[in-house]
């Protein structure tokens, strides 16, 4: 997978592509039938399939104080990308030029000149330039005048409209299986293992520690069932995850996302890079009135997370 940082890394013997225009985060079924069909109406005539995303996302640049919290990094979200059909991934750099071009400039610069754009397909409710002015329409038409053809593609399924802002909902409420449906296959987040406080260990239940850092949505915390995996030999493990602050325990502030890989404690994941899928929610967070109750309740999420994930 090819991704272009700016306008001028595409290749200029790139030739005449397909094109879909979008945020992308989190390459949910509604963005998977926009790249499906332009996957088709590429093949038919041979040309490669760019994604063209922005890096960071438009809202934290022009309102930071209203920006969400991303699902996917650019990286993951170029790695999703390529598994629903693209060929290369353009990541434009949205900063306030960027945000003040007019409709027509964006068309050109983009999608023509560096890009020369045969099809291009989107949401059906993409907006683009300068105060969102331009629509499908306006992308239609400009294609008219510029030698392309444009459509829009619904982002629904049935009667659910598919969104990255519902996903967020999801997990904000904890509903990763809402999340996994929209999204079609569990929320995921990565991170590098770190060292912990280590009482996972000192109760039986040794945990791959990894930090959030309030760039990445999380789900709401809580105690879930899910997967982890280790991304540089691939290995998959069951897991029963918690994602909070140990309200337990005194003194930890920090919002963590940990990992029992059940029935593993030999495993030494230390500066490792996993990812770490959640598959349903188990319970919400508590404040034990002990650890021998605490230690009680971690037995009992274990062995329902067991039963969810062999079910």
């Amino acid at each position: 997978m090819q991704i272009w940082r700016s306008l001028h890394d595409v290749p200029a013997d790139l030739g005449p592509t397909a094109v879909v225009v979008g945020n992308f985060d989190g390459v949910h079924l509604g963005h998977r039938q926009v790249l499906a069909r332009a996957r088709a109406l590429a093949d038919e005539s041979g040309l490669t399939l760019v994604a063209v995303t922005f890096d960071p996302h438009p809202m934290a640049v022009l309102r930071p104080e209203h920006a969400p919290s991303t699902l996917t990094s650019i990286e993951v979200r170029a790695e999703l990308l390529a598994e629903a059909g693209a060929d290369a991934v353009l990541a434009v750099p949205f900063d306030l030029d960027v945000a003040g071009w007019e409709p027509d400039e964006f068309v050109q610069r983009v999608l023509v000149d560096a890009l020369s754009a045969a099809r291009v397909v989107v949401g059906a409710n993409f907006r683009f330039g300068r105060k969102a002015a331009g629509d499908v329409a306006t992308l239609q038409a400009a294609g008219e005048r510029l030698g392309f053809v444009a459509e829009g593609i619904p982002l629904d399924g049935g009667p659910m409209v598919w969104s990255s802002t519902y996903v967020r909902t999801c997990l904000a409420t904890g509903d990763v299986a809402g999340a996994a449906e929209a999204l079609g296959r569990p929320y995921a987040v990565r991170g590098v293992v770190v060292h912990g406080d280590q009482r996972g260990r000192e109760l039986g239940f040794p945990t791959a520690n990894v930090p959030t850092d309030g760039l990445t949505a999380a789900p709401a915390d809580g105690v879930y069932a899910g997967r982890l995996q280790r991304l540089d030999t691939g290995e998959i493990f069951p897991a029963a995850i918690s994602v909070g602050t140990n309200p337990t325990f005194n003194g930890v502030r920090e919002r963590r996302v940990e990992s029992y890989v059940l029935d593993r404690t030999d495993l030494e994941l230390y500066g490792v890079e996993v990812e770490v899928s959640f598959v349903d929610r188990l319970r919400g967070m508590v404040a034990f009135e002990s650890v021998e109750k605490l230690v009680e309740q971690m037995d009992a999420d274990v062995d329902r997370a067991r039963v969810l994930l062999t079910s």
